[in-house]
């Protein structure tokens, strides 16, 4: 089944996993982020922030309801981190939501349930039996399952990472900004479109929330964020930046 509204980033033909349609396939053993190659920004969960903060910069989207994403690139359509063989480069962090794919979550609106689907058009996706989806019984193999768990695992994290970016934007503390960047050649890029936390107004905030924020572990996700900023230097030293 695709879904009939704009398609998630990355996936073309998302369709319900199961033996019937996908029991002679198998996903390919070697990780290639080929799929994640023009992407300059992707989603990010509010627990990747404390990871994600030391390697890319972190801000957040201009949303009615702003979410975070990681800056991979400084061009529209060029994610610096991903070699021209689809691999990602060494040392860098690679968000939940490029390695979740092929897999994803369609939600079934009627029946107000989660479906694991998988994109049809995904290179990862192999003819043969070499890593199965599915067993000859038309099982689950430990392949899907996987997958299965990391979905509903990112769901969790999705669902608490909406929590905590609704209580950033109620607290008035998102404020648009733009990144001047020199690159090596001396040229200079300005870009826009995103929100960061603003310091100040985080500073003050009351006792109350401060302490409500720190209960909830939201803090470290804050200064995690801020931290991030320093970032932008990195992607400029990223080949072909």
């Amino acid at each position: 089944m695709t879904t009939t509204s704009s398609l998630p980033l990355f996936y073309r033909q998302p369709r319900i996993l199961q033996p019937g349609q996908h029991g002679g396939f198998s996903l390919a053993r070697t990780p290639d982020y080929g799929h994640a190659a023009q992407a300059h920004a992707v989603p990010l969960l509010a627990a990747e922030l404390p990871s994600a903060c030391r390697h890319l910069p972190v801000v957040f989207t201009t949303d009615a309801r702003p979410t975070p994403v990681a800056v991979l690139g400084l061009r529209t359509g060029h994610n610096a981190h991903v070699a021209a063989d689809g691999q990602w480069r060494a040392g860098g962090y690679i968000p939940a939501y490029v390695r979740r794919y092929p897999f994803i979550f369609v939600e079934d609106e009627a029946r107000n349930e989660l479906t694991l689907c998988i994109d049809e058009a995904a290179k990862a996706l192999l003819p043969g039996s070499d890593n199965p989806l599915f067993d000859a019984e038309g099982q689950p193999t430990a392949v899907t399952r996987s997958a299965l768990a990391f979905c509903r695992d990112y769901q969790a994290h999705h669902l608490l990472t909406r929590e905590f970016c609704d209580a950033l934007a109620d607290a008035g503390l998102l404020m648009e900004q733009r990144a001047n960047i020199t690159l090596h050649d001396g040229q200079r890029m300005s870009l826009d479109g995103f929100q960061v936390v603003d310091e100040a107004k985080f500073k003050a905030l009351s006792k109350t929330r401060f302490l409500q924020w720190r209960t909830k572990g939201w803090l470290p996700l804050v200064y995690a964020h801020l931290l991030s900023i320093g970032n932008w230097a990195a992607l400029v030293d990223q080949p072909d930046a």
